[in-house]
This record gives structure tokens, C-alpha cells and sequence, in this order.
């Protein structure tokens, strides 16, 4: 999904739900020139910034994802819902299906030097879990740092805020686990 993308699925929750710019950026707690920047696809917003406009929205990050809606047990790898913000040089993929009750399965490719953004961000799930598939992820939770390589996971409390970022030189790929959905 490009940042274009990602704003005229932002502009077009806004406006079934009949809200105005102002109206919008008041409850996500942001500036309107930056909402409008956002749906014009010339700002990226952060991970944090982009829950705040999805809760907002009386949404979440999940229903900004392009793909199918999968239905029953099984997403096939070619038909898993995927946002994508080049700008922030992150890929996320869907694992589980969109209707999930209990637990979310997201993959993540990240690249070189870049992360969630430098603003930590929270959500609703009780416990979440990353685990590095290749790559190294340094990963702030509160006020502690962890630096995870391949094959290392962590385990911690989503309503805490954290944070992520690449510091490697070559692009990092991780699942995040989540119970219960919440992105």
C-alpha cells in the first residue's frame, strides 16, 4: 500500500462516519494540516499516529490493510492483507484472519534504520509477543531496551508503551503476537 493509499482509506473512513478534518484531528489529538497531509499521502504517519487516527475513526490499524477478508482458518500467503509505508521503510502482513477473536499474527519486514517512529504507542491487547525471524530488532517497552537478534523473542504488556526500530544493516523480519486482536 502506498502512503496514497493508506490516506484514501483514511479519507474515506472520515467521511462515512461524517466527520470533518478538524473533527478528526481533534480526537486523534493532531493538527488538521497534518490529517489532510495524511489523506493527500505527503505525510507517513507514525505507528502511534496512525492508531490514534484508526481508534478515531471508531476503527483500527487492521481495517486499513489492502487485501481479501479472509474467511475460515486458513490465509493463504498470496491472499494475507498487507499495509505497507515505504516512507517508513515497513511491510506488515496479516497472518491470521481479519476476524480473529483471540489472536492476532502479524509479520513485519522492516528496513535498515527504520522502525514504528521515534514515538512510542499502545493498544489494547493484554499480552504480545515479537520474535525475530532474521535480522536484529532493538525494541523499547517502558523505560527498558532490548536488543533482540534472530531467533530471539519477547514477551510484554501492549497497554505499556513501546517501540521498535531496525539497527542493523540488512532488513529485519519478526512476528508479532498479540492476544487478544488489537491492531
Amino acid at each position: 500500500m502506498t502512503e496514497e493509499r493508506l490516506g484514501q482509506k483514511i479519507r474515506a473512513l472520515r467521511e462515512v462516519r461524517g466527520l470533518s478534518l478538524k473533527a478528526l484531528a481533534t480526537e486523534a489529538g493532531v493538527s488538521v494540516s497534518f490529517v489532510s497531509q495524511v489523506e493527500r499521502g505527503v505525510a507517513n504517519p507514525s505507528v502511534a499516529s496512525l492508531r490514534r487516527l484508526a481508534q478515531a475513526l471508531g476503527s483500527s490499524i487492521g481495517a486499513l490493510f489492502d487485501g481479501p477478508v479472509n474467511q475460515g482458518r486458513v490465509v493463504r500467503r498470496q491472499d494475507r492483507a498487507r499495509l505497507v509505508d515505504p516512507a517508513r521503510g515497513w511491510e506488515d502482513f496479516l497472518v491470521t484472519p481479519r476476524d480473529a477473536k483471540r489472536l492476532q499474527v502479524i509479520e513485519s519486514v522492516i528496513e535498515p534504520g527504520q522502525g514504528s517512529g521515534p514515538e512510542p504507542y499502545v493498544h489494547d491487547s493484554d499480552e504480545e509477543c515479537v520474535i525475530v525471524l532474521e535480522g536484529t530488532l532493538e525494541v523499547g517497552v517502558g523505560d527498558e531496551t532490548f536488543l533482540l537478534a534472530q531467533g530471539d523473542s519477547l514477551v510484554f504488556e501492549s497497554r505499556i508503551p513501546h517501540r521498535n526500530r531496525n539497527l542493523g544493516q540488512s532488513r529485519t523480519r519478526v512476528l508479532w503476537i498479540a492476544t487478544p486482536p488489537s491492531y
